[in-house]
């Protein structure tokens, strides 16, 4: 089968080993890398079964929601995926944990779709372009690292990661104007013409410009009067 030709880091090292089970790691995050140009059959994006969810973490609480797709691709050959894009409408975006139409919810998604967070006015889609495919090897595990303690400490990444994953995945992600290469692990099933992709990682928010109540800038982190810069991503795309 043909793999992708590594062109750097995607989300991005080949085994990325355990780290005592700590809660909380991000993907490993580099500059933008050359989007791959994929062989083989070219499959479209089911909008109506992919999406993704996100959730975001503070001392005091959680809020968690989907970000619904609009557009995109995947390009297959044989039984791998050698390239794809996808776009992402923030405008879309829903809170699940609060009720719609409500007070707090209204306040809520106004705010992410602030400055302080998206800036949507000005940069309403996100986009996710394929770098690099690679299988997943035997003995490759997912690294978890530590963070602040809290009654909301973010997910471990090795709890979001599917249980069997089949493949690093690395690619460009862009918000708010800013492009980051990510890799993370993911469950790729091919069969009868259809691409079922599943995948679970935290990433830093503030590396994409997201960085209202930035962890870092907490004078007294016991205070709790701060927002973790780790968001929880789960993707879930379907082509066919």
């Amino acid at each position: 089968m043909k793999f992708i030709k590594q062109t750097g880091l995607f989300l991005a090292a080949a085994m990325i080993t355990f780290a005592c089970s700590k809660p909380g790691d991000t993907v490993e995050t580099t500059d933008a890398q050359e989007v791959a140009e994929g062989e083989g059959a070219t499959l479209s994006l089911d909008p109506a079964s992919t999406s993704i969810a996100w959730r975001g973490y503070k001392p005091a609480g959680q809020h968690f929601g989907k970000i619904p797709a609009t557009t995109g691709t995947l390009t297959v050959q044989g039984s791998e995926i050698t390239g794809g894009s996808f776009t992402f409408d923030i405008t879309g975006l829903k809170i699940e944990d609060l009720e719609d139409g409500s007070e707090d919810y209204g306040k809520l998604w106004g705010h992410l779709q602030s400055a302080d967070f998206f800036d949507a006015a000005n940069y309403p889609t996100a986009t996710f372009e394929i770098t690099d495919v690679e299988p997943f090897a035997a003995g490759d595990m997912v690294a978890d690292q530590e963070q602040f303690e809290t009654d909301n400490t973010p997910k471990a990444a090795s709890e979001l990661s599917p249980e069997n994953p089949t493949h690093w995945i690395s690619g460009n992600l862009t918000m708010r104007g800013t492009t980051k290469n990510i890799k993370f692990p993911a469950a790729v099933t091919v069969e009868n013409g259809a691409v079922i992709a599943k995948a679970g990682f935290n990433i830093d928010r503030t590396a994409w410009g997201l960085s209202y109540g930035d962890e870092a800038n907490a004078v007294d982190k016991a205070k709790d009067q701060f927002i973790y810069n780790t968001v929880s991503l789960q993707l879930d795309v379907t082509a066919n």
